[in-house]
Parts: C-alpha cells; structure tokens; sequence
C-alpha cells in the first residue's frame, strides 16, 4: 500500500503514456480490418511530418548520463525542476567522489512568471559543535546533510512528476549498474593518492562497492551501489521524511558515533531548507542574478560590476590589460569575502552585502586599480583576516521550454567528503564543518587571521565559494544559467564564463573551453590554467603579478546558452572526459497525415 506521502503526489504519467499506445495499437488494428473487408486501395499517400522537433528544455552536468535521465524526464511531461532533481540524485551515484545525499548545496531558480528563488540546502552545523582543528576526528567533520530536503522543496513547488518517477533513474544505475568511466577512475587515484592509503579496497564498507572482486573496479568495468539503491527506493517509496528518521537516520549517525562524531537523530529531523534573497546587478545591460551568503554569489556580483565600469572589456588588442584589470577585481572581492557568513548568524550581513555591490564601493575599487601594477595584499584586505579554501562540489543547470530555469551545485566538499560509508545505506558523508573558520592561538596562515563571521556554532551552516548565476538579455528574455564546481575556483569560472558569453558572445562549448584564470588573494599568487596565453602570462608578470601554473582540472562548469531564436545550448565542461548536456526533444511524429483512393 502506497504512503500517505506518495498519494499526495501528482498522478503517475506512465499509465497515461501506455494508454496512448495501445489506443494507437487498435487503431492500427482497425485500419487492417477496414482493408481487408472493403478492399485495398489504388493508392495511398503518407504525409510526412516535416516539422522540426520541439524543444522541450535541456540538462547540463558533469556526467552525459545524468543528463540523458534529466532530458527524459522533460520528453515525459515534467518539467525543468524534476529533470533537476532526477539529474541530482544519478550525479550523487556516479559521481560519488564529490556529491550525493550526504551532502549539501545552494540552488537559484527563475520561475516561469519571472520570479527568483534562492534555495540553500547547505549543511548545518550539530548542536554539539565542538571548536574543529586539524586534528579533528572524521566523525566531527561531517555537517547534517541537506541534499534530500533541497530536492523535496524544489520538487513540492515546482515539479510535475511524481517523486518516485524522478528517483527511479539514479535507483536503477545503482542497483543495476553503471560503467566506470575516465572521471571516476581519475578521481578514485587522486583521492588514494591525497590519502596515502587506498581505504576503497582496504575498508570493508567502502570495498563492497569499490572492489568487490578483492581490488578496485577498473576503467570499463560496471559498478553497482546496491545498498544506495536500497536507501533511494525507501526515499522513494516513504518520501523525504525517511532519510531524515528511522534506520536511514540512525545507520548516519552510528556510523559517526563510531569514528567520534557528535550528530544526532534530533539534528537529522530539525534540519530544514532556507530561502534567502538574492543578489543582482546589471551588466552591460544584462540582467544578472546570483545568491547570497552564505554562498559567495555577491562576490561574483562585485567583480562583474566593477568591470561594468571598463568600456573596452576583452575587444580585440584589450586581452592583456582586460586580464589584469578583472584579476585586480577579484583580488579586491576576495578580501571583502572575508567578512561573510551565515546571515541567520552574523548580524548586519545584508547590509554588508548591499554594501559590497553599492556604488560607492564599486567606485572605491575602481578607482583603486593601477593599470600599471599590482599591490600588496594588505592593500585589497587591509583587516587582515581570512577565510578556508572549500573543495568538491558538482554543478547542474536545468531549462524548460516554460521558462523554468534552475542552476544549482552540490557537494560533499572533498574527494569522498569525510571518507566515512555508512554500513547499511551505502551513504557517503560530508566533510563540510571543514569548511568552518577555526580560532587559533598559533601563527595564522600567510599571516592573516581567521575570520570569527565564518567561526562554527550549532545549526549554523559554513561559508561556500559556490556562486550560481542566471543571466537575461536586457529585453528579459533568458540568456545563460551559469555556475560551476571547483573550490574557490567555482567564483572566478562563473565570471569568467559569464564575460565570455556576454563580451565575447561565444557558444557554450567555446565558452567553457576558455582557458581560465583564478585569484583567491591568499596566498597573493595569479594561477593560470597551463592553456592559458603566454604573451598575456608574461605581461601580467611585468606589472608584478606573482604567476603559478596549473592543469586544467580545478574548475568543472556546465552551463546552458539560449541562442538568439531561442534555442537552448547545453554544454559540459570539456575538462572532465564524461560530462554532457543535453536537449530535451518533442518526440516528432512519423506521419501527419493519410489520404487512400478506393477502387469502387
């Protein structure tokens, strides 16, 4: 018998689409029979459909097929929120490395009437939040998980499918198996590599999934996650509530208490989602909108007004001085970034905000680039103070053809989060209380303190780089969901990918293949992807800027284009060898019509 839960959702489609086949069936049937008892005909012509298919929306992530899932729940009648969430819930199985329900993340939505929502499903703190440092035990580093409920906010307000339909993809992958791709085993050897010790095969509950043949799955091999499997179908079958009460809950938190954590089942049944205000600016006559801390969309937000105020941005033989111009932009946001944190927590924080995109500030900035030099950094954070560098992360964008539009990225933070599997779920934990400040009596990093804004307390949720973004042209219309994973990367990618849209009017494959290049201030060095142009490299080091090289792996973006005759262009991030977007088509019928000539 089906939960009271599960009848509260939409009726299934399913049926109806059976239905509709069979009808054609009889139909066809009933041709036949015609034929046969008044004669055939002297002729018979078919009316092929020449019409384009429709596009019904499109998906874009990390992982081509979780897109795919994403799409089909638009060609089955739903909508952009439930291809969001059925991309969600595969991503959190084949990319387990840095996402799944263990986890937590921030969502910006545009609904079809207009309307932005910001959604954060970021991870709290316990209510027995004890002081973290490096030694902190595992178990201590994992914040009460905020994935299941962010997906159940979005699909109560916004999806049409029922829950079970939007679950059964990422169900199916992990009990029946998916392949292992480049990204995975990629992943799978940073992380035994970061570690120093494989834990996927000498670790009993990890080894169930990642060797169970006695050594770790390889390139082309199927993997299974038949205990996740487990937990999502109860999830399906219950609803949301059953990942946050009863044995779900209590395999979380025993398998924490086991390695000193301090999560309770009381913290699992009082988490909830938070909606909070967003942030916006126009840009070159763009219509911008991102989110707000505890998140750092109004750091995105600062650097692309301040370089609003350059006439000539990135127009040819303006690439070298453009680049240094937005790396002194960023330099500048970061240091501001240093006084956010959870506003239900620090007092004043909106106002900051609005502080950080007034144009008073924005004026200051501007007027405090030298197109000659670089300074200290003291002169972009003159209090001194820092905050910790996130890690992980997946990102998703989602688009129907009603104009809902999602961009949203999740995380568990680092490389298999905390590195604890829950025994009987099959769950991975976060290690997101990590991303907390931490007091210390001891020398600060590069000599700045630890911001207090960011310090931990109960049910506090920590500071993020994550920064989703929706970009409309200046009549309104939708241009660009944008967004990216990667660290403090995530920040600098999205503007960057939103410059490159917008200033140089690139494809979304183009403008996810632009080499990039990030500023965090501290430590105060410029890191360029090693595609990145010499010749501008070289000029940057001539004004002072201190230069380091890196492979093109720290930021993953997935965005979606709406081109000019307003259809969609998803695209993932080549970086990563198995990302994909993908388009959602109207099926198009066969024939449109037929037309018989009858002997008499």
């Amino acid at each position: 018998m089906a939960s009271k839960w599960i009848e509260e959702q939409p009726l299934v489609h399913r049926r109806d689409i059976r239905i509709s086949r069979k009808s054609r069936i009889a139909a066809g049937l009933l041709v036949l029979l015609v034929l046969w008892r008044y004669g055939l005909p002297s002729s018979i012509h078919f009316g092929f459909s020449s019409e384009e298919p429709k596009q019904l929306g499109a998906v874009a992530s990390e992982h081509a097929l979780c897109s795919r899932y994403g799409a089909d729940m638009l060609e089955r009648g739903g909508n952009a929120a439930d291809a969001m969430v059925a991309t969600m819930f595969c991503i959190g199985v084949v990319g387990m490395y840095h996402s799944g329900i263990g986890g937590g993340g921030f969502m910006l939505i545009k609904s079809p009437d207009g309307d932005f929502e910001f959604v954060d499903f970021r991870e709290t703190a316990p209510a027995a939040i004890v002081a973290l440092g490096k030694n902190t035990s595992a178990g201590l580093r994992s914040g009460v998980p905020g994935e299941v409920r962010g997906l159940e906010y979005l699909h109560r307000k916004y999806g049409v499918l029922p829950w079970s339909v939007v679950l059964e993809p990422a169900i199916r992958t992990a009990r029946d198996g998916f392949l292992v791709q480049e990204d995975l085993v990629n992943y799978i050897d940073m992380a035994v590599e970061e570690t120093g010790e494989d834990f996927l095969s000498k670790n009993p509950s990890w080894a169930v999934d990642f060797s169970p043949s006695g050594s770790r799955v390889r390139l082309g091999e199927t993997m299974t996650r038949r205990r996740l499997a487990a937990t999502l179908e109860k999830i399906s079958v219950d609803g949301p509530d059953a990942f946050y009460s009863g044995p779900i809950a209590e395999d979380m938190v025993a398998s924490l208490r086991n390695v000193g954590g301090i999560m309770t089942l009381e913290d699992l049944a009082n988490y909830t989602v938070v909606t909070r205000d967003t942030s916006h600016i126009d840009y070159r006559g763009y219509q911008i909108t991102s989110t707000t801390a505890p998140s750092s969309g109004t750091i995105a937000m600062n650097i692309l007004k301040v370089l609003d105020t350059y006439d000539e941005f990135f127009t040819p033989g303006t690439t070298e001085l453009s680049t240094h111009r937005m790396i002194e932009a960023m330099k500048f946001a970061f240091g501001l970034r240093t006084r956010l944190g959870d506003p239900s927590f620090v007092h004043g924080m909106e106002e900051y905000e609005n502080h950080i995109l007034s144009a008073e500030m924005i004026d200051h900035i501007r007027q405090s680039i030298s197109d000659s030099h670089t300074q200290d950094t003291s002169a972009y954070n003159p209090d001194g103070l820092e905050v910790v560098n996130s890690t992980g992360t997946a990102h998703i964008a989602t688009v129907d053809h009603q104009g809902l539009a999602i961009s949203a990225t999740t995380t568990i933070n680092r490389l298999f989060g905390n590195q604890i599997m829950c025994d009987r779920t099959g769950i991975i934990m976060n290690n997101e209380m990590d991303d907390f400040s931490v007091p210390t009596s001891s020398p600060p990093t590069f000599g700045h303190t630890p911001s207090s804004t960011n310090f931990a307390e109960p049910g506090k949720r920590p500071l993020s780089a994550i920064s989703p973004a929706i970009i409309l042209h200046p009549d309104g219309s939708l241009f660009l969901i944008a967004g990216s994973a990667g660290s403090n990367w995530i920040t600098t990618t999205t503007v960057q990918n939103i410059i490159s849209g917008i200033d140089q009017n690139l494809a979304a494959q183009e403008i996810l293949a632009t080499p990039r290049v990030h500023h965090q201030l501290i430590p105060n060095h410029a890191i360029f992807e090693t595609t990145y142009d010499n010749g501008t490299v070289d000029f940057l080091s001539q004004l002072g800027h201190e230069v380091t090289w890196y492979p093109p792996a720290a930021s993953m973006a997935h965005l979606i284009r709406v081109n000019a005759d307003g259809g969609f262009d998803p695209a993932g991030d080549p970086r990563l060898k198995n990302s994909g977007g993908v388009m959602a088509l109207q099926r198009r019928k066969f024939w449109k019509s037929v037309s018989c000539l009858w002997w008499n």
